[in-house]
């Protein structure tokens, strides 16, 4: 039997208008890792790596210095994603080894996060490797207080740059730290200076890397850390009465962990999960677990952005000996009781809170 061929990561480099994007984006074509890199730009700039440009394949594709292809998409992804797949088979293209896509400034991840979800074309040749969202030190905090798609972009990354590091004292990035720790507590936090980040911290920084034998489970879904920033911050709805928290500048997102001890039948936990979908879905920023679901030996792995669930999958293997079902939720203005009523109702086990 033919092994089947191993799908392309897809990098989403997101980050608000003047984070420094695309200075991270210069130093990390220089690297090898990135070798056989297509960098997809959407149609709202001109491309901005000019220095590193080579000759113009055709007109929708240049060829980098680096070897890499740098391409503009002008109107739908998946339609761009489907021409460059098939052009690969071709062999009308070097070797395509990854995607990154720079979205613009003021662009929501998750339509992105869409095309990757739900068309099957795109969803069996291509894997979503992560979400890196680029901060900048000096504005980051005012960019959050003041603008939605900032608090988006940070919501539903995996990575968090915190860019411009040698312009912003240590008060102001302890500060944005730990403002991006309550929006996002599970993302790791790296600091850049003039762009200059490791390959190998941001590459590789989802669940699923077929290099590795066993799959990062800890390090993709940080219950831990999540579990610890809701307790220490526990949200308040809107209109009751709470205490003020200056480090939150978007009270209304939080994030929070549901675990559930018992295995579940998965009809039941899909149901409930389709519920919260259909009633909430426009409150569910980001939602990533795994399942034991009663009689199977390997845990499911479920990934949701707003109403979309990603097909899930079985890990190899358990990644600890506490074999539960562990589910991160990023939300905007939806309390965890709902959450947690909902999985009360359809699941048999009660969730417990998480500590």
């Amino acid at each position: 039997m033919t092994a089947p061929v191993p799908r392309i990561p897809v990098s989403l480099l997101t980050g608000f208008l003047g984070a420094g994007k695309t200075t991270v984006l210069n130093h990390l074509l220089r690297q090898p890792e990135l070798a056989g890199t297509v960098v997809l730009m959407n149609e709202f700039g001109a491309v901005p790596i000019d220095h590193l440009l080579v000759e113009h394949i055709d007109e929708n594709l240049v060829l980098l210095e680096s070897g890499c292809l740098c391409c503009t998409v002008r109107g739908d992804l998946t339609r761009t994603l489907r021409a460059l797949f098939m052009r690969r088979l071709r062999r009308e293209l070097p070797a395509l080894e990854r995607i990154v896509i720079e979205t613009t400034g003021l662009a929501d991840p998750a339509p992105v996060l869409f095309t990757l979800m739900q068309d099957f074309f795109i969803a069996e040749r291509f894997r979503l490797d992560g979400v890196i969202t680029v901060v900048d030190a000096v504005f980051g905090i005012g960019q959050l207080a003041r603008q939605p798609e900032a608090v988006k972009q940070v919501a539903m990354a995996d990575r968090l740059l915190i860019t411009k590091c040698d312009q912003a004292d240590r008060p102001a990035l302890e500060s944005l730290a730990a403002c991006l720790s309550g929006l996002n507590p599970g993302a790791p936090q790296l600091r850049v200076e003039r762009g200059v980040v490791a390959p190998e911290a941001i590459l590789d920084c989802g669940l699923w890397n077929p290099a590795r034998k066993n799959a990062d489970v800890a390090r993709w879904l940080a219950d831990e850390a999540v579990a610890a920033q809701a307790a220490a911050h526990p949200y308040t709805p809107r209109g009751r009465a709470a205490a003020t928290d200056d480090s939150r500048h978007d009270a209304s997102v939080h994030a929070f962990v549901v675990r559930i001890d018992t295995p579940v039948a998965w009809g039941d936990f899909s149901t409930a999960l389709d519920m919260l979908q259909g009633l909430k879905g426009d409150q569910l920023l980001r939602v990533k677990g795994i399942v034991h679901v009663r009689g199977e030996a390997l845990p499911r792995v479920i990934q949701c952005v707003h109403h979309l669930r990603y097909p899930e999958a079985a890990l190899p293997a358990w990644p600890d000996e506490a074999r539960s079902t562990r589910l991160v939720f990023i939300v905007r203005d939806l309390p965890r009781e709902i959450v947690d009523q909902a999985f009360a109702c359809f699941c048999p086990a009660q969730p417990a809170c998480a500590a």
